[in-house]
């Protein structure tokens, strides 16, 4: 007999690792129904009737008397109790007595039901050292058994490093080893957790070992890679699985398709539809419908449409609810409500019900246009259709009416989701917050955000970026620091928003020196900048007269083939005029196309001219003019009137001269080319 407490409850001794050498592993299969023992087997007094400690302790007696068969189905009684569930002894008892007798596969049930229910108390370290204590007791861990402890313990996240210390456990041991099921269980744990490095050393494993995924393990595995953007990864998985006997499957492919059209590839993903149907697998519905969103994604709705009507005339596959709502939502895209309404109206009359989401997509798209009075008839429509609308229903009007600058109305469809008991979510925290910085309510702002996290919804960095971009916005680089910092201290990676705000709002104080370390770290994080990033960054270096620094960065971002935007080029290139050094100026537009060369030349001399510098003007426009360069009539206009505000008449002929030697020389080479 097991030790007893002195407060009554039998202990054993926990191992501490599952390191321990263990009893070789016997086979566990799961034993047949057992009826429950009949009156005569227990007596006159039914034991599962009895006080805890004489209905456990009827277990052993029971056993002897009718048999382990009796003495499971008592067992099996006593677990259910609530006053017994959570009792250790009562299935180290069961365990025992099953054991003594022989049955394993008994003792391994005991043991499972006993996993279950402490893990519904979070004691599942308890109930994995009992499996592994037991062991000393003679009964031997099997791979069965240890499945179960490692199943239960994924179904909590709070329970991974204890399911990952039975896997491992298994593996160091001699007597059990993981199989296909241990493998697949801890692969999708590990994705479920995001810990990724963890879920391809497994994978990569389970090939060493000649174990293969199933199939909906694989679905798991191949969304997970999408969201990743691995997509040569899917492609090398589905080559093993098919090397190892278990080739991908269509719903397998569907997941593949799909996560290459959330991404925008869908010229890809018509390559891997082409590579499915070649194995003879056929698309269905689902595969279609992500093909149709992919489409109405990077606009090209027209032909989503088309695809749309081939489902429309398919004999096997008609366009579900989904379908319908995918394809309602690339129309609603594109602004064209009208036939957004019609394929509503035609889902109906297929007989198909428009669902929350359905409604929710039309209501944001009315929203979007400023239709307001439809998007809240619509509302009322699928109320009376029994669809409540939900939070992303309110926040697509709340979004709407905040696009409109209108915030006091969106406050009142907020009143009114609250008072139907939804709860608001980060979605609509983040469109108010926006909302109040692009009109400068900063207070505002961060009262909701304040607010935002005290009720428990996180803001995103995304939310951190909006309230950073509006305090660099009037100057307050002290405070947009140490959000900034706070993001990094809580583990949020900040974004090309994130760091291009903190860059430009540096330049307007004048601290490009400040400036230079975020970019630095930016591109340290590998956080890639873009032509915004580096204008920002090149204006506040132009600024404080920083010349070399800021061509340094030019050409860097040239060289990253970057088109700077008009501004940056004119800027660069007007300091650069205003400190007299014309040739820098000039070599600066070579690397452009002639359109963005002619657009700066002309935004440079006009930006000259205005600033009363016409001699830099003038020696721009000669260089301009000697490479060839056009100069339009509105930039020579400006040049030449304020020349004459400025009594320089001498300046203006020249210039005259010099284009009307132009003009007359393309008229003799157009009359040459005609002749």
């Amino acid at each position: 007999m097991l030790p007893r407490h002195r407060h009554g409850r039998r202990l054993l001794p926990m191992l501490r690792t599952l390191s321990t050498a263990a009893t070789p592993a016997a086979s566990c299969p799961p034993p047949p129904p057992i009826p429950s023992p009949d009156a005569a087997c227990l007596g006159d007094t039914d034991p599962a009737s009895l006080p805890a400690d004489d209905a456990i302790a009827a277990l052993p007696s029971l056993a002897d008397s009718a048999g382990s068969a009796a003495a499971l189905a008592l067992f099996r009684r006593l677990a259910a109790r609530p006053d017994l569930r959570r009792l250790m002894r009562l299935y180290a008892t069961a365990a025992t007595t099953f054991v003594a007798r022989g049955n394993l596969p008994m003792a391994h049930e005991a043991m499972r039901t006993m996993v279950a229910a402490f893990a519904e108390a979070g004691r599942l370290k308890e109930a994995a050292d009992m499996v592994l204590e037991m062991r000393s007791h003679g009964l031997p861990l099997c791979v069965e058994t240890a499945n179960w402890v490692l199943r239960v313990g994924l179904q909590n996240p709070a329970c991974f490093p204890l399911a990952r210390e039975v896997f491992d456990g298994m593996a160091r041991s001699g007597g059990v080893r993981p199989d296909e099921r241990s493998f697949r269980g801890l692969v999708l744990g590990c994705f479920r957790e995001g810990r990724f490095e963890e879920a391809d050393a497994l994978l990569a494993t389970m090939r060493q070992q000649g174990f293969c995924l199933d199939n909906a393990t694989c679905t798991v595995v191949v969304r997970a890679f999408c969201q990743q953007g691995r997509f040569k990864d899917v492609s090398e998985l589905f080559r093993g699985m098919s090397e190892m006997g278990t080739p991908p499957n269509m719903v397998n492919y569907t997941a593949w398709i799909d996560g290459l059209c959330k991404r925008g590839y869908v010229k890809q993903a018509f390559h891997v539809l082409e590579e499915m149907v070649g194995k003879g697998l056929k698309p269905n519905v689902y595969t279609h419908t992500s093909l149709i969103h992919g489409l109405c994604k990077i606009g090209w709705t027209e032909r989503a449409f088309r695809l749309f009507l081939k489902l429309v005339k398919s004999s096997s596959y008609k366009p579900n609810v989904h379908t319908y709502t995918v394809m309602i939502g690339g129309y609603c895209r594109e602004g064209k409500l009208a036939r957004a309404e019609m394929l509503l109206g035609r889902m109906v009359e297929q007989g198909l019900v428009p669902n929350t989401n359905t409604y929710t997509t039309l209501i944001d798209g009315h929203c979007k246009g400023g239709s307001f009075g439809r998007a809240f008839e619509l509302m009322n429509k699928m109320k009376l259709e029994g669809f409540l609308p939900n939070i992303y229903t309110y926040n697509a009007i709340i979004g709407g009416l905040c696009r409109k600058g209108q915030i006091q109305e969106a406050y009142k469809v907020l009143r009114t989701a609250t008072s139907q008991g939804l709860h608001i979510d980060k979605v609509t925290y983040t469109i108010l917050i926006t909302e109040h910085c692009k009109q400068g309510h900063i207070m505002y702002a961060l009262e909701l955000f304040n607010k935002m996290e005290e009720n428990g919804c996180h803001p995103d960095i995304g939310t951190y970026t909006t309230i950073i971009a509006a305090y660099c916005q009037q100057r307050q680089m002290e405070q947009s620091q140490k959000l900034f910092d706070k993001c990094l201290a809580i583990g949020l990676v900040p974004t090309k928003q994130t760091y291009t705000s903190m860059i430009a709002g540096y330049c307007k104080v004048g601290q490009s020196t400040s400036a230079l370390r975020m970019f630095e770290g930016m591109v340290q994080h590998g956080c890639l900048p873009d032509s915004i990033t580096y204008g920002a960054l090149i204006s506040g270096l132009c600024k404080e007269s920083r010349l070399e620094e800021a061509r340094a960065l030019y050409e860097s971002m040239l060289d990253k083939h970057l088109v700077p935007c008009d501004v940056t080029r004119v800027t660069i290139a007007f300091e650069y005029s205003m400190k007299e050094k014309i040739s820098i100026a000039v070599s600066m537009l070579d690397r452009l196309d002639k359109r963005q060369q002619a657009h700066t030349a002309d935004a440079l001399v006009r930006k000259l001219s205005a600033a009363d510098n016409l001699d830099a003007a003038c020696l721009f426009l000669k260089s301009v003019l000697d490479k060839h360069y056009t100069v339009d009539h509105a930039t020579y206009t400006s040049f030449i009137n304020s020349c004459y505000n400025s009594n320089r008449y001498a300046l203006a002929s020249e210039i005259s001269e010099k284009i009307s030697k132009r003009i007359s020389n393309f008229q003799k080479k157009d009359a040459t080319a005609i002749a």
